[in-house]
């Protein structure tokens, strides 16, 4: 009997769940399907610039079960842009964070970062980074 498939945590829904080239082609255009805990892993490495290990933390799986997701997201993004074909984010094997359980999952919950005031502190962190980087520069 095969071993039963461990859902993965993700904050939050995509805001869009449908992208493709603007203009012609109609409906004879084929999509690519990318699932909801492959975007996850594109949004916490590329976006949030974790760490392979960090975002299998936050979405309850093996580091090596992370970077598999991952690889399999980048592989469906470049087919999209090489080939002109449009994105469909939906469906897979997850677990939406309630936004409500302690621990290091919900922390950085989307849901909780919405409903909340923006955490002046964060922006202010966020600021002094980019000065410091631009000070290095000089």
């Amino acid at each position: 009997m095969p071993r039963p498939c461990k859902r993965r945590q993700i904050c939050a829904m995509p805001g869009c769940d449908r992208f493709g080239p603007m203009g012609g082609g109609g409906g004879n255009r084929q999509a690519v399907h990318m699932t909801l805990d492959e975007f996850e892993t594109i949004r916490l490495i590329d976006l949030e610039e974790l760490t392979q290990e960090e975002c299998a933390q936050r979405m309850n799986v093996a580091r090596t079960t992370a970077q598999s997701i991952y690889n399999s997201a980048r592989h469906k993004l470049a087919e999209c842009l090489i080939s002109g074909k449009e994105l469909l984010i939906k469906g897979g094997e997850y677990v939406l964070c309630d936004g409500n359980e302690e621990g290091y999952h919900c922390k950085y919950c989307c849901k909780r970062r919405c409903h909340n005031q923006p955490n002046a502190e964060t922006d202010k962190s966020r600021a002094a980074k980019k000065t410091q980087t631009k000070e290095n520069m000089i």
